[in-house]
């Protein structure tokens, strides 16, 4: 194999990358500071149906459960989206990183776990002529090692599981309100017997721990939760907007994943744009070594493909980070009065919302698998 690419991070937006380069000839090393793939953390992952199949992971051993719909929560409004057939799947994210893995190695990729990862060490393994992908997420050591520019926007979360016996295993729960500023509470069946509940805000008077510990003594969710045990509990830091340079062509740096913020401003779901982000810089660096192209073309390929669907889920995080709860209270109210839950239940896009709006216009349903 040819080629002398380095990748940081065996996260999945990493891994895929990898087993991209590594199926078009093209030899590449992924690094990760942890011992073991994926631990300690357990973290799980609602990803759309249709949004699995463009990153062409074989995931059916990450399923966790399936879901149909959601029920959006505002003071004391709740619109009730739900579809005929099964629009998401929740994923456990080890699980899902370990398949990647699976996937890399069998292209012809490496996988170095354990390395302390410095600046002094990607100096190292980088070299002077190397190509150098940075997937070692929101906090990334490259992008500042690389004086890429800060994340614009974050969000902080915390998020854990309770033991339980779910009563619901088709909807996840979405809960609006003006403490939950920059993204919303949710509840979400992982599987039959536990339940996640989460929370994302902005950075400012309280941690996400705090925010977390108040939403669950919430009455209504407090009631659900009573008397299960509490596992698993984690913070993390998910970007909110497309970090300013993902693409460093003096140094042959690129960024892919929550490294590069690629993510859907809407929940701050990473999968699906972070894989095709790794799929599409793969490309870039094959013709790149083939062709003599720029590597630019994989921020230009990038925002062709994303920009317009990013723009919309900002333009929808801010209007309902700006609402306040009775304001989503009264949206939901008038949604609820024109019939918008059964358009989105037929037409709906979890990851487009300019598909959604095509689809309404069109009569045409989503196609799921």
């Amino acid at each position: 194999m040819r080629g002398n690419i380095s990748i940081i991070g065996a996260g999945t937006a990493g891994l895929i990358a990898a087993r991209e380069l590594g199926r078009s000839g093209i030899y590449a090393k992924v690094y990760d500071q942890k011992k073991v793939l994926g631990y300690p953390v357990r973290a799980s992952g609602i990803v759309s149906i249709r949004g699995l199949a463009s990153i062409g992971v074989d995931y059916g051993k990450a399923v966790t459960n399936t879901l149909y719909g959601a029920r959006i929560h505002a003071g004391k409004s709740v619109m009730r989206v739900k579809s005929s057939a099964p629009v998401a799947h929740v994923l456990e994210r080890q699980m899902l990183n370990e398949l990647c893995r699976e996937q890399a190695a069998e292209a012809g990729a490496d996988i170095s776990l354990n390395e302390r990862i410095t600046p002094e060490r990607i100096s190292e393994i980088k070299g002077e002529d190397g190509i150098m992908i940075g997937a070692d997420g929101a906090v990334s050591t490259v992008a500042k090692h690389f004086r890429m520019g800060p994340l614009a926007d974050h969000v902080i979360t915390y998020k854990a599981e309770f033991e339980m016996d779910v009563k619901d295993t088709t909807s996840v729960d979405l809960f609006f309100d003006r403490e939950y500023r920059g993204l919303f509470g949710w509840l979400c069946p992982n599987s039959d017997d536990r339940l996640e509940a989460g929370i994302g805000i902005m950075p400012g008077r309280m941690n996400a721990k705090q925010a977390f510990d108040r939403f669950v003594r919430n009455d209504d969710i407090a009631g659900m939760v009573d008397g299960a045990r509490m596992t698993n509990g984690q913070a993390s830091i998910i970007p909110m907007r497309l970090r300013r340079r993902i693409v460093d062509e003096k140094n042959k740096v690129l960024l892919v994943g929550d490294a590069a913020g690629q993510v859907k401003p809407t929940t701050g779901g990473g999968i699906v744009f972070g894989g095709n982000g790794a799929i599409i810089a793969a490309r870039a660096i094959q013709g790149h070594l083939e062709r003599g192209r720029s590597l630019m073309e994989y921020d230009a390929s990038y925002k062709k493909r994303f920009s317009a669907d990013t723009r919309m889920h900002s333009m929808i995080n801010k209007l309902y980070t700006r609402s306040g709860t009775k304001g989503m209270d009264f949206g939901i109210r008038i949604m609820n009065a024109i019939g918008m839950a059964s358009l989105l239940g037929r037409y709906g896009d979890m990851d487009s919302p300019t598909k959604t709006m095509m689809n309404v216009f069109s009569g045409k349903q989503r196609v799921t698998e």
